[in-house]
């Protein structure tokens, strides 16, 4: 056997066990647990976080995806960006927001737009959030929303995308009162910035979790500096502030994974008896 001819085979395997592990769909349930002042006895807010579906290069279908979570009971929805890059993957995207919908969180499903979706023209990109808000989407470009959780103010805090140089702090936290602060926005890295303002949980994608993980995602080093801090997927922490970053649904560029596979989140957040937090960090 040729060298030539080696290496074409063990390409060949490459790409057949990093497109098999694009349908290899992880579930991941995170606690989260406040310190002090717990609820006793009470049931947390049960968060469904989806990330970049990317459906040019996503595994799952709709209804796999609605079978795979259907027995989960869900409070809020969160949808941190990245869903496409093209304007033909627009009708694409409607039967999974159907599904969505048919799991009837009950605090609603919200979502933030990722780089991605900003690769589209104006046009395009403006029918993407009509399809989001006409199927009962609470979108959030640097604005926020609260809702109340058994007397607890919770304030869903949308950030638009840092990579793109579209985030707004201060346009986000206006109007933000005391309550629980959940941020949403798709790029991490934005956590480093905000040294200001107060969040006690925040839930982005955007690295894939590297999506070619193997042996190291040296593709990222662009991507900002929590790369070179070693935080590019799962649970974090910076100066006590807690974020989760996603692995996200779907693939960019090739549709393979290797070293990661895509994953849903459920975040079990059980929220505080007394809130003390405020708009400064």
């Amino acid at each position: 056997m040729t060298v030539a001819i080696f290496i074409f085979i063990a390409l060949c395997i490459f790409i057949y066990i990093g497109n098999k592990n694009t349908r290899s769909v992880v579930i991941n349930h995170i606690d989260i647990d406040c310190k002090n002042n717990l609820k006793e006895n009470s049931e947390p807010l049960r968060i469904l976080h989806i990330s970049d579906l990317h459906l040019e290069n996503i595994s799952i279908s709709p209804k796999q995806l609605y079978e795979s979570i259907k027995r989960q009971p869900i409070d809020l929805i969160a949808l941190t960006g990245d869903f496409m890059d093209r304007k033909k993957s627009i009708p694409k995207l409607l039967p999974y927001l159907q599904v969505l919908k048919k799991l009837e969180p009950v605090h609603g499903t919200y979502a933030v737009l990722g780089n991605h979706d900003y690769v589209l023209r104006k046009g395009d990109l403006d029918q993407l959030k009509s399809l989001l808000i006409s199927n009962g989407i609470k979108l959030l470009q640097n604005e926020n929303n609260m809702v109340d959780i058994g007397g607890i103010p919770l304030n869903i805090i949308g950030i638009d995308d840092f990579s793109t140089k579209r985030s707004n702090l201060k346009e986000s936290y206006d109007g933000v009162q005391e309550g629980y602060n959940l941020v949403l926005t798709h790029d991490p890295n934005v956590v480093l910035s905000m040294h200001d303002y107060h969040f006690d949980y925040l839930l982005s994608g955007h690295f894939h979790g590297g999506q070619i993980h193997w042996p190291k995602p040296y593709h990222l080093k662009k991507m900002g500096k929590l790369v070179k801090m070693n935080m590019i997927k799962g649970l974090h922490s910076y100066k006590e502030k807690r974020f989760y970053i996603s692995e996200g649904l779907g693939q960019t560029g090739v549709n393979i994974r290797i070293g990661s596979r895509p994953e849903i989140t459920i975040h079990n957040v059980q929220l505080p008896r007394a809130i003390n937090s405020t708009k400064a960090g």
